[in-house]
């Protein structure tokens, strides 16, 4: 028997915990990407209805009704429109939440109007007693036209129901609940005899939202005389809400029973204390100094493990693998490099942990509050905090983030300056290098100094986007200024399996995403690094055995012809060229190489280094990545590469630097043009060159 595939679309206002009901209906089968040509996210997942059932489900961008603001309700709108796109529902399920039901009804209602399936799902039921909650379910179906599934995603309940009804989607009445084009009865009859074959909501949203659907447009419809000023337009809006509201008003009275006597709340009392205009920020800064000390110390013996592993397997290559081109590409190239990106792995799911929690339990939205406070003083929108907080994560979907920013100007600055906050993928690069230049000490008993220092640079470039804000509202001459809103949702103690979830798809693309790139860059390395153009590389044998006979230099032998070959190689050859510019900072020519490939994702830097030292080593003892990158020292001097200075120095330029090709492009997609991430790039790397040149030159 064939199976059936329903196509859901799960539409919600922002935390009503749409995520949940979607985690719940699809666990880990799931898959992640943009939409066709514009860079909204879109989750889809896949789920097994029945034995011969199965539904596709799209995770709509949440949206708080059908006028648009956004480009995310922008997508839900024109999906919801366009019956001819391969992602229109079958029927949607739209996620409301028991607490604010009343505001989530708005966009249930205007769904309804377009006369597509839809259920409507009640989350956190499991509040229901707590907050004195009783709900007349038959009461509020047949008022609403629907079926309703009461849902708790924390007790596991109501999804076997909920896929019960979607599975029966055709039974579902289509029908409005409400008659909303009684606003102005002679117009939109004048509009539904104009155009008998169209559904009379969609010609509403197309005359009053930027948006479009199949071959009718706004200008065709304005040259049939429907036309009306946009105040005109904005008063039949709010006439359109008011309406929906005493409907939702009315409803509720009956079907929506709170007794205030049962009802306990501590939010208010939370928020007195979290959003506090001193105490507040107190608990955030604590908070911050928890995560940066959790990820050094809990991620620290996993690490060490993942290092030594890796050291061993390519030791292992070496030794019991054929002698040969093959062996040494596996040994040298690929395992070294992979070994760079994976053991970071612990602290970077670490990271995504404690953002998920912060984010899952309620107080992300709460720092955002705290955080608008500071932002209006350097000229930013407040919801430019938005963004900036994202991009601890990564600079490119936070980027894609301000495009809720209404004011272009203070959206352009949020973009440009959104890239000095530090993003995971540094954090490899500061993890080994804080390993190497900080002691492993602790301050008091209690603070790590490489957790305090990796959340100094955590704040540096944080105040770095502040600062450069501050100067591009100036030079830009931003005078206008943008309202900011935020929903302070309920606090809720955070959902295991959505905080696993998201860790797991969060780490699994970082760093399969990092790891193609490390990958065919090791194998390039590795090639740069094994061949040479001239006899000075294929001789280098013999020179050496006459630079050891005439005592010019001293050492092991095998080491000795690696490093000659591996300084007359081709990546030899192009990390001298450079070594003249990066010199003044404190870097030689290896480090140039790492420096200049990471820009393509700045993780690249310690697989590069990697790769780099072990090409042609010689030595017996399985030694780490950290290890090798600490016993390095300069050829002449004998000093210590990664000393103090030098690492100081590279902490600076990748808290400092556009590192970042993938961040450019969406710099130049979002501003459509390549004059905002050239200079971007010009004044990023151009900064960060100046301030490691002075501190290098103060430090050594």
């Amino acid at each position: 028997m064939t199976h059936n595939t329903i196509k859901v679309a799960l539409i919600g206002n922002p935390n009503v915990g749409k995520t949940s009901v979607f985690n719940e209906l699809t666990g880990l089968n799931q898959q992640v990407g943009n939409y066709p040509g514009i860079t909204v996210e879109k989750k889809v997942g896949f789920s097994k209805l029945s034995e011969y059932t199965k539904a596709t489900i799209l995770d709509l961008p949440g949206t708080y009704s059908l006028n648009a603001s956004s480009m995310d309700e922008s997508v839900v709108i024109e999906l919801l429109m366009n019956k001819n796109d391969k992602n229109f529902p079958d029927v949607a399920v739209v996620v409301s939440e028991v607490e604010n039901l009343k505001r989530n009804l708005l966009l249930f209602t205007q769904i309804k109007d377009l006369e597509i399936p839809t259920i409507l799902v009640i989350n956190m039921s499991d509040r229901m007693d707590a907050k004195g909650i009783t709900l007349d379910i038959p009461f509020l179906e047949a008022q609403l036209k629907t079926k309703i599934a009461l849902v708790s995603s924390r007790k596991k309940t109501g999804i076997a129901e909920l896929k019960k009804l979607i599975i029966n989607y055709k039974e579902l009445p289509t029908e409005p609940c409400l008659n909303a084009s009684s606003i102005d009865p002679d117009y939109f009859n004048s509009l539904r005899r104009a155009f008998p074959n169209q559904l009379l909501y969609k010609l509403w949203l197309v005359i009053t939202q930027d948006v479009n659907f199949s071959n009718l447009h706004r200008k065709h419809i304005e040259e049939n005389s429907f036309a009306k000023p946009k105040a005109e337009l904005k008063r039949l809006q709010q006439k359109e809400t008011i309406k929906r509201y005493q409907f939702i008003n009315d409803t509720l009275k009956v079907g929506y029973i709170v007794d205030k006597t049962k009802a306990t709340d501590i939010r208010e009392k939370l928020d007195r204390i979290l959003t506090h205009k001193i105490y507040g920020y107190l608990i955030f800064f604590g908070i911050l100094l928890l995560i940066f000390q959790s990820i050094f110390d809990w991620s620290s013996i996993p690490m060490d493990f993942i290092d030594s592993s890796f050291a061993a397997l390519s030791s292992f290559a070496k030794t019991h693998l054929p002698a040969g081109v093959l062996t040494d590409l596996i040994a040298e190239g690929i395992i070294p490099g992979l070994g760079g990106i994976v053991i970071f792995i612990p602290q970077i799911a670490f990271l995504f942990l404690f953002i998920s929690v912060l984010e899952e339990s309620g107080y992300m939205s709460r720092v955002v509050f705290l955080m608008d406070k500071i932002m209006r003083r350097f000229g930013l929108s407040g919801k430019s905090v938005v963004p900036l907080i994202s991009g601890t994560a990564c600079a490119i979907p936070a980027i894609m983030a301000a495009r809720n920013i209404e004011n272009w100007k203070e959206r352009l600055i949020t973009i440009l300056v959104t890239p000095f906050t530090t993003c995971s993928a540094r954090l490899p690069v500061y993890a080994i290098l804080i390993s190497l230049i900080i002691p492993d000490k602790r301050i008091l008993g209690i603070f790590n100094l490489q957790g305090l220092t990796l959340m100094f640079l955590y704040m540096l470039g944080f105040g770095m986007a502040i600062v450069s804000a501050y100067a591009l509202n100036k030079v830009l001459n931003i005078k206008s200024r943008s309202y900011f809103v935020v929903e302070m949702p309920s606090y809720k103690v955070p959902m295991f399996k959505n905080v696993g979830i998201n860790v797991v798809e969060k780490t699994k693309s970082f760093v399969f995403g990092a790891g193609k790139i490390i990958l065919a860059l090791s194998v390039i390395l590795w090639f740069l690094g094994s061949h040479g153009p001239n006899n000075t590389f294929h001789n280098a044998e013999e020179i050496v055995e006459s630079q050891l006979q005439n005592k010019e230099i001293s050492g092991e032998k095998e080491d000795l012809i690696a490093s000659y070959k591996l300084e007359h190689s081709y990546i030899g050859i192009i990390g001298k060229s450079i070594e003249p510019v990066i010199k003044p900072l404190g870097y030689d020519w290896k480090i140039g190489i790492a420096v200049v490939s990471s820009f393509a994702a700045r993780e690249v830097f310690v697989g590069t280094l990697a790769t780099i030292y072990s090409v042609g080593s010689h030595a017996e003892e399985e030694t780490t990545i950290k290890n090798k990158m600490a016993a390095e020292v300069h050829p002449v001097t004998g000093v210590k590469i990664f000393n103090f200075a030098t690492g100081t120095s590279l902490l600076l330029f990748y808290a400092f630097a556009m590192q970042c090709i993938s961040t450019l492009a969406i710099t130049k997609k979002e501003t459509n043009s390549w004059r905002w991430p050239m200079i971007q790039l010009a004044f990023m790397s151009g900064f960060a060159y100046t301030v490691c040149l002075i501190v290098y030159q103060l430090l050594k």
